[in-house]
């Protein structure tokens, strides 16, 4: 027979203010980068539900932030996340000449990463209209449309799935 464990509240509101208190230090302790100064050129980017906001600035070798992190590290689960992010760099010719920041939310982490380069060719395109035909070239500036398709009623939960019917 199981035993019941009993927590009196007081005991139950101190647990949690030292849970808050733990995690108050993390948030304080983790690396924390300076957005650099000086003007930017943004652009919104988007991918399924993914949104991305990218902001440019004009700094020699400047890094790539993304929602306070090195892009390095948020996209570090896949594999071709810094070639794909530099593709846009790469097309106009700008590698190393510019510092970014990314704040992106929503979707899975590759949609995201779509999202920001979608974002990063945007901008570079406010930033310099030449770009627009390099960019436009590679596709870099269109808007992926496919979306999830939506469920369907009497349809078993999924969009395309059918009922099992029984067997006779």
């Amino acid at each position: 027979m199981a035993k019941k464990i009993s927590i009196q509240p007081k005991k139950i509101i101190r647990m949690a203010r030292q849970q808050q208190q733990r995690s108050k230090v993390q948030r304080e302790t983790g690396p924390k980068f300076e957005v650099p100064a000086g003007r930017y050129t943004e652009g919104v980017g988007r991918r399924k539900v993914a949104t991305s906001r990218v902001r440019i600035y004009e700094q020699k070798d400047g890094q790539f932030i993304v929602n306070d992190q090195l892009a390095k590290d948020y996209f570090s689960n896949i594999p071709q996340a810094a070639k794909i992010l530099d593709l846009p760099f790469e097309l106009t010719g700008t590698q190393g000449k510019f510092a970014v920041t990314v704040k992106v939310k929503g979707s899975g982490i590759k949609a995201q990463l779509e999202a920001v380069t979608h974002g990063l060719s945007r901008a570079l395109v406010k930033f310099e209209e030449s770009f627009r035909a390099l960019l436009k070239e590679d596709s870099m500036l269109t808007r992926d449309s496919r979306m999830k398709e939506s469920r369907k009623p009497g349809r078993g939960g999924k969009a395309r799935r059918k009922r099992q019917s029984p067997r006779r």
